[in-house]
């Protein structure tokens, strides 16, 4: 199942996933039984660490892809993500082509990159490199997100730079930059929103969304986007707590 996420969402596959923030496998596994397409593990906001991550993608196993969002951009982050099993990786703050092209170096083995080689989980630790080294290229995701005025400057150029194979939008850190913070349905934001999906439409990129709720992403849906976060673990619970306590206060 999770070897053919990457090839689904460039065939135009629309897939649902939500965000794991707790470091928490047995949440992790919980989540993997639903029957969304992927997992959104949030490393950027939240104490996820490399090894955290590692016991997470055991509890999962194959049922589900694990796509990783990193704290930042960086090499040695990339490697170990990637090595210890991540399905794929979701860059933040990519703000222009050139730091797309850093995430594309990093993250895929040569020719078409320059990964190192490692012998973590993902390569069986070490007794599966050669299996691994022929499928990584073509199966792992390497997706980046727009969440800032200027990535929506210079999202023609972003979307132009090969091996980049999603974008996803960051409404709430997106009207921070505009100086809108929170205001997602602001008619500045909503505009830039626009202009990057009719970018990525007419580069043939697909391109999703974060929303708390289905209604929230259901417009985006609707307006082509395929690449869709709904939810996160923390919210799920707060919310379900809150609606059960309601009920048995009525």
């Amino acid at each position: 199942m999770t070897t053919h996420f990457r090839k689904r969402l460039q065939n135009g596959e629309l897939v649902l996933g939500t965000i794991l923030s707790l470091n928490s496998p047995d949440v992790a596994e919980i989540l993997s039984q639903i029957g969304f397409d992927w997992l959104f593990i949030d490393a950027e906001h939240s104490t996820l660490d490399p090894h955290h991550l590692g016991t997470i993608f055991q509890a999962v196993g194959d049922a589900m892809p694990c796509v990783v969002r990193i704290p930042l951009l960086d090499e040695i982050v990339v490697k170990k993500t990637l090595d210890a099993g991540a399905a794929g990786l979701l860059a933040p703050q990519i703000h222009n082509a050139e730091q797309a092209e850093q995430l594309v170096r990093w993250g895929r083995y040569y020719p078409e990159g320059s990964r190192g080689l490692g012998f973590g989980r993902a390569q069986g630790y070490g007794l599966k490199v050669g299996e691994y080294l022929e499928t990584a290229n073509e199966d792992i995701l390497l997706s980046v997100q727009a969440e800032s005025a200027e990535a929506v400057k210079n999202i023609e150029a972003i979307v132009k730079v090969e091996g980049v194979d999603a974008v996803l939008v960051g409404p709430y850190d997106l009207s921070a930059s505009m100086e809108l913070p929170g205001q997602i349905d602001h008619p500045d934001v909503k505009a830039a929103i626009q202009h990057v999906a009719e970018v990525c439409k007419g580069a043939g990129m697909p391109i999703g969304i974060f929303g708390l709720s289905a209604e929230a992403v259901q417009p985006y849906i609707d307006n082509g986007f395929t690449f869709i976060v709904a939810g996160a673990d923390t919210f799920l619970l707060g919310i379900a707590a809150r609606q059960l306590l309601d009920q048995l206060r009525a």
